[in-house]
Order: structure tokens, then C-alpha cells, then sequence
């Protein structure tokens, strides 16, 4: 029983309880907390510090992680999440043309009774039938079906 009250596996456990709460409370925060705990872990194993020292280090790692990668992370959640909704619903797919694009000029096209605003290295005519290729944020890329 003294084994698993020693600050290693303590600072592990609440890591392990960090994270998974993360799940529970999502915010992305937990999270590094999780791993200023696990921090705090592998310093513990190695070097004998004080309970003082260990809280230091984990409010330090914990909030230098949050600073440092929590907006990158989120980031990172949030293009692969929503990539691959948008792939999903519309690349691969045949909108028309409201207005003429051309290279340099964008325009707009209506796909599933919504206007988008789009671009492509084509020239397309106004009533044209375009194909989706891709998308930067709200703009599609478009390219003309006569073209395929």
C-alpha cells in the first residue's frame, strides 16, 4: 500500500483523473492540467522534491501548456473535425453558377438553395453547371463541368 502513496504515482493518478474529467467538462483545459500532473510525475520518480516544490512545477508546467499549445490544439480539433464534414457535404458535388468566375474573379453559386461565394481557375459562365474541388473557409473552389 506505501507504493501507491508515493508522489509519482499520486501525481500520475491525478493526471489520469484530469483527463478524463477533460471528457466529462470539455474546455481543453483539464487536459493540461492532466499533463502538468504527469509532469510533476516523471520529476517525482527521478528527483526526491517537496510538496511545495511539486505544486509549483504543476501550476507552472500546467499553466506554461495551457498558454503555450492550447490554442494550436483546439486548432487542430477543430479543422479535422469540421474538414472532413465539409468534405463530406460538399466536395465532389455540382452547384451552379449565379454570376460568370474566372481566374481572379470570384463569384457566387447556389448549392442546395444557398449562395456561396466561389472561385476557379476556369472561366465559367453565368447558369453553368460547376464541380466542388475544395474550399478556403466560406469560399468554394469550383471547376467547370465542360472542362471534365
Amino acid at each position: 500500500m506505501d507504493k501507491l502513496l508515493n508522489a509519482p504515482v499520486v501525481w500520475f493518478i491525478l493526471g489520469f483523473i484530469f483527463f478524463l474529467l477533460e471528457f466529462a467538462i470539455p474546455g481543453l483545459i483539464l487536459f493540461f492540467f492532466a499533463v502538468g500532473a504527469w509532469v510533476v510525475a516523471l520529476v517525482s520518480l527521478f528527483v526526491d522534491v517537496s510538496i511545495n516544490i511539486q505544486l509549483v512545477v504543476f501550476l507552472l508546467s500546467s499553466l506554461l501548456t495551457i498558454a503555450l499549445f492550447r490554442k494550436w490544439v483546439k486548432r487542430l480539433i477543430w479543422e479535422r473535425k469540421h474538414t472532413s464534414e465539409i468534405e463530406h457535404e460538399l466536395i465532389g458535388k455540382v452547384a451552379k453558377a449565379l454570376t460568370s468566375i474566372g481566374p481572379g474573379q470570384n463569384g457566387k453559386v447556389d448549392f442546395k438553395g444557398t449562395t456561396w461565394d466561389a472561385a476557379s481557375t476556369d472561366v465559367i459562365a453565368k447558369g453553368e453547371n460547376v464541380l466542388i474541388t475544395g474550399n478556403d473557409s466560406i469560399l468554394l473552389i469550383v471547376k467547370s463541368t465542360k472542362a471534365i
